[in-house]
């Protein structure tokens, strides 16, 4: 049960790590780091592929932390 739930705590790993990747950036990085202000775009609300980018890395977060807890409970037994 142990190496089991191990297993999938490294895949749910990886999936997060490549969804982050995946997601678009907000602004430009640039001006981020030069210490710009905001461009003045209109922030909008996700849609299609983007949308589904942020519900998936939510649910492998929450995914992530549940298994992170049964490792600990099954490892303090």
């Amino acid at each position: 049960m142990y190496n089991a739930l191990m297993i999938s705590l490294i895949v749910v790993s990886i999936l997060i790590i490549l969804l982050v990747i995946m997601q678009p950036s907000k602004s430009n990085a640039a001006s981020t780091l030069t210490g710009g202000g905001d461009d003045g775009t209109v922030k909008t609300k996700a849609r299609g592929f983007e949308a589904f980018l942020i519900r998936a890395t939510t649910v492998l977060g929450v995914l992530f932390f549940v298994i992170a807890l049964a490792l600990a409970y099954l490892s303090a037994k």
